[in-house]
């Protein structure tokens, strides 16, 4: 194979270009280690070094790295290695391997997410976010049904009339425009119509919830 370009990415960091097309990331000391030049042949013993020893360990120490500062669903790490432009193969090698070691578990960060979101966003608020993390629907409900068993309960009725608390709401004194503006406001927060309909017709003040 002819590398056809080198481009810099930092005074470090070079984009190696195989045959016109992007190949991998490589630093400046790994150009002069494997002598690799623009309009020159790279050998297939060292672009296969490259492939399967440098950057596998390469992705690898960048997830641990990323995991010691947060946790990270399945997707957000891979997106997190893409940006990193490190390929497709060494990707989900590294992903393999930090899932073996149980670094990342999408069950796991569905449950800790949802139990920390319980009291404060709705069921569908949840979902919605965990769906945007890169978690499948069927890890998320398994999620929640584990927590129920658990006794971890979540009253989206009490929670939608401290939002309304919070927005000075009075059932009794509300217009019909007021109504309207709050319904949409829950409805926004991901509340179901039924739940919406209570919260708007109670009066929070007596203590109804």
């Amino acid at each position: 194979m002819f590398v056809t370009q080198i481009s810099g990415i930092s005074k470090s960091r070079y984009r190696i270009y195989l045959d016109g097309q992007f190949a991998f990331v490589l630093y400046k000391g790994e150009l002069r280690q494997f002598q690799i030049k623009e309009n020159q042949e790279l050998s297939e013993e060292i672009y296969q070094h490259i492939m399967t020893q440098i950057l596998p360990k390469r992705a690898k120490l960048r997830s641990m790295n990323l995991l010691q500062s947060k946790d990270y669903t399945r997707k957000q790490l891979e997106d997190k290695l893409v940006l990193g432009e490190y390929p497709a193969e060494c990707i989900s090698e590294a992903i393999a391997y930090v899932e073996s070691y149980g670094y990342i578990d999408d069950r796991r960060y569905a449950r800790d997410f949802i139990e920390y979101n319980l009291q404060n966003k709705s069921k569908k608020r949840i979902e919605t976010d965990l769906i945007r993390k890169g978690i499948a629907k069927d890890v998320i409900q398994e999620a929640f049904e584990e927590l129920e068993v658990l006794g971890v309960e979540q009253d989206e009725l009490a929670m939608a009339c401290e939002l309304l608390n919070k927005k000075k709401y009075c059932a009794d004194t509300a217009t019909k425009q007021e109504q309207q503006k709050m319904y949409g406001f829950l409805f926004r927060k991901g509340f179901c119509s039924d739940i919406i309909s209570k919260a708007l017709l109670l009066d929070i003040t007596s203590n109804s919830v």
